[in-house]
C-alpha cells in the first residue's frame, strides 16, 4: 500500500487535481494476461494521481467492448487487432464506444514455438513442414495427431477453425491461461520437447525463449469471413493472423464529457513493444503484483508519463 501511495504522490506532483472530473469512479477492466493488467493500474493510478477515482473491474476480453459501449466500463487499454478486432468494430458500429489512440506497439498474434522445436523440425516456420511433424507434437490427450496449445478460449484465436481449413494434423487444446502458456514452455525446456503454442508479441516470453511464430497463408482483410479471401476459395480461417497487427486504446463516448481531463491524457497514452513487454516481465518473471509492478514502472518511467498529464 506505501508503494502505491508513493506512486500517486508522484503523480500528484506532476498533475493537479482536476475539479472538473466527475467524483463518480473510471470503472478500468482488467484481464486474464498479465502486460493489461499491469497498464491498467499505470494509467488508473495515473488517473489518480490527478485526483479521480478508479475501480478496477475483472471482465470477459471479449463482452468488454460491450460492456464500454454501454458506460458499464470506461476504458480498455489493450484492443490487440487480431484477437479482438472483429468484436471492437462490431461495437464501434452499434455505437457508444470509440477508437481514442493507438499504441506505438506492433503487434502479431499466432501459433509459435521456441526455437529448439526447429531442430525436430527443421522444415520451420513453413506451416506445411510442421504439418509434415505433427505426429512430434502428439501427446496421450492427442493420440497420433500433434498437439496444439491454444490460449484461454475467450480469446477467440479461431485455431479450430484454421486447423480445418487448412487439413492440419492437429488437436487444439486451450490453456486456461497464460501463466499456464508459460509453464508448458518451462517445462518442455528442460529436455527440449517440440511444443508449438499460441504466442504473441509484445511480451517477455521472446526474450526469455527464444522462438518463431509459425508462417501461415498471408492474412489479408475478409479471410476470416468470405472464402473468396486467402489460398483456398471454399475455405474461411485458411490464413495467418495479421503480422503487424494494431494495439489500441477504446473508451466510452460519455468518457470525455464525465472525466474531461482523464479523456485528455488518456488520448496522449502510448506505450512500445519494449515498455509493454517490461510490464508484463515485472509480473511474470520478477514476481511482482500487478499494482505494485505499475507503481515501480511508473517511478522508473517518469519522463514517458508524465507529459500526458499536462
Amino acid at each position: 500500500m506505501s508503494r502505491l501511495l508513493l506512486g500517486a504522490a508522484a503523480i500528484a506532483l506532476a498533475s493537479p487535481v482536476l475539479a472538473e472530473d466527475s467524483s463518480d469512479p473510471i470503472i478500468i477492466p482488467t484481464h486474464n494476461w498479465s502486460s493489461q493488467i499491469v497498464m491498467s493500474n499505470v494509467v488508473g493510478q495515473i488517473f489518480e494521481g490527478m485526483g479521480n477515482s478508479v475501480e478496477y473491474v475483472s471482465t470477459d476480453s471479449q463482452a468488454v467492448y460491450e460492456a464500454v459501449r454501454l458506460g458499464d466500463a470506461t476504458l480498455e487499454l489493450e484492443v490487440w487487432e487480431g484477437a479482438f478486432g472483429k468484436s471492437f468494430r462490431a461495437a464501434v458500429e452499434k455505437g457508444g464506444i470509440h477508437d481514442v489512440a493507438t499504441h506505438a506497439a506492433i503487434t502479431r498474434e499466432d501459433w509459435w514455438y521456441p526455437m529448439w522445436t526447429k531442430e525436430a523440425c527443421p522444415g520451420l516456420p513453413d506451416w506445411k513442414a510442421l504439418n509434415d511433424c505433427a505426429a512430434k507434437f502428439a501427446t496421450p490427450e492427442t493420440g497420433d495427431k500433434g498437439r496444439f496449445l491454444g490460449g484461454p478460449v475467450d480469446w477467440l484465436k479461431h485455431d479450430q477453425e484454421k486447423v480445418d481449413a487448412l487439413g492440419m494434423n492437429f488437436v487444439v487444446v486451450n490453456a486456461g491461461s497464460a501463466a499456464a502458456l508459460w509453464a508448458e514452455i518451462a517445462a518442455a525446456e528442460k529436455d527440449k520437447t517440440p511444443i508449438v503454442l499460441f504466442n504473441w508479441t509484445p511480451n517477455f516470453a521472446e526474450a526469455v525463449w527464444p522462438g518463431e511464430f509459425v508462417e501461415f497463408p498471408t492474412w489479408e482483410e475478409g479471410c476470416d469471413t468470405d472464402p473468396a479471401k486467402g489460398p483456398l476459395p471454399d475455405k474461411v480461417f485458411d490464413c495467418g493472423n495479421p503480422a503487424n497487427g494494431y494495439l489500441k486504446i477504446a473508451a466510452w463516448d460519455g468518457m470525455k464529457d464525465k472525466w474531461p481531463a482523464a479523456y485528455a491524457t488518456l488520448q496522449k497514452v502510448t506505450f512500445t513493444n519494449a515498455q509493454i513487454a517490461e510490464m508484463a516481465k515485472l509480473v511474470d518473471v520478477d514476481g511482482m503484483e500487478p499494482e505494485d509492478a505499475a507503481t515501480a514502472w511508473l517511478e522508473a518511467n517518469e519522463a514517458v508519463w508524465k507529459p500526458w498529464t499536462e
